[in-house]
């Protein structure tokens, strides 16, 4: 690994909310259902996933840190292309933009840029991978890496992950939660006691 790659894994390490934040845009950015039955499943959900090709949603973020005293709101925009374009930018309180295309992450804050492969960061790589399984509807993909749980109906659905790969040691779980097809949360644990609760506003397309 350059010198280069291990000062910007080093960075993204100081600051675990950088992987839940992507974490959180991946699981997300996509997500817009028009589920009907009366009996909500895996299957069901699964299913409803994989119909979606793309969307945008509006968001409010509040993450929680050790580091703060004090929560941490942020708002903005998240974007999906399909199959595998993701991007989230924050527009309050400053600008601050990750976009996901392909292998290649870049990350702008503070008027800086970083630009990596994930190839280069397997334990990212890994979260990202089974994130656009889950934005995919690809079950077993989801099933190798983490144990879900779905509860409740259209009306009020949630599914949970939880991690099964040892290279994602600094998520403790992300639930997902939204009601007559529609995401309306996601809640990100994170293993250090930090967490964050995203807020989903559909946007419709004009």
């Amino acid at each position: 690994m350059s010198a280069r790659q291990t000062s910007t894994l080093s960075r993204l390490r100081r600051h675990p909310w950088v992987l839940a934040a992507i974490s959180a845009m991946l699981a997300t950015a996509c997500i817009s259902m028009s589920a009907h039955a009366e009996d909500w499943t895996l299957d069901r959900l699964m299913s409803e996933l994989a119909q979606h090709r793309s969307g945008r949603a509006a968001f409010t973020e509040t993450k929680y840190l050790s580091i703060a005293a004090q929560p941490i709101e942020s708002s903005g925009e998240l974007v999906f292309v399909a199959p595998d374009h993701l991007e989230k930018h924050t527009q309050k309180p400053k600008p601050e933009d990750v976009v996901v295309d392909g292998d290649k992450v870049t990350l702008t804050r503070n008027g800086q840029t970083q630009t990596f492969s994930l190839e280069s960061y397997p334990e990212l790589g890994t979260l990202i991978g089974s994130i656009r399984a889950t934005l995919s509807g690809n079950r077993s993909a989801l099933e190798q890496a983490y144990k879900m749980a779905v509860a409740g109906s259209d009306e009020d659905w949630s599914l949970t992950l939880t991690p099964l790969d040892p290279r994602i040691q600094n998520i403790s779980s992300i639930a997902l939660g939204g009601s007559r097809g529609e995401l309306r949360s996601v809640a990100i644990q994170q293993a250090d006691g930090d967490r964050s609760l995203m807020r989903i506003r559909p946007i419709e397309a004009h």
